[in-house]
């Protein structure tokens, strides 16, 4: 059992979490959700063009699911790709404060 969570202990090490953006990063991001991606959902976030973006519309979406989305963006729909403007940690940070809700 010893032996196990040691093995385990060094994949961890080897693969660490996704990075966090830093708190001007973060502040940054908080503006472009409620600018660019208000555009379209709503500028409360409410829904628009684009469907809501509330923790309530979006209790039940996996925030890896999301994120993909955010970076990829929808074929067919307004929804365009991020990923040339952020990374996969910063829309995975999206993805998860979209969840929760964002700060005021």
């Amino acid at each position: 059992m010893e032996r196990m969570a040691g093995m385990v202990a060094l994949l961890l090490a080897a693969f660490p979490a996704a990075a966090q953006p830093s708190p001007a990063r973060r502040a940054e991001l908080v503006e472009l959700i409620r600018h660019d991606c208000g555009a379209c959902h709503g500028l409360t976030l409410k829904g628009g063009l684009g469907p809501p973006l509330e923790p309530a519309a979006l209790a039940e979406k996996d925030a890896e699911q999301l994120s993909f989305v955010i970076l990829h963006g929808r074929r067919g729909t307004p929804m365009p790709p991020w990923r040339g403007h952020l990374t996969d940690s910063e829309a995975q940070w999206i993805a998860e404060a979209l969840k929760q809700g964002l700060p005021k």
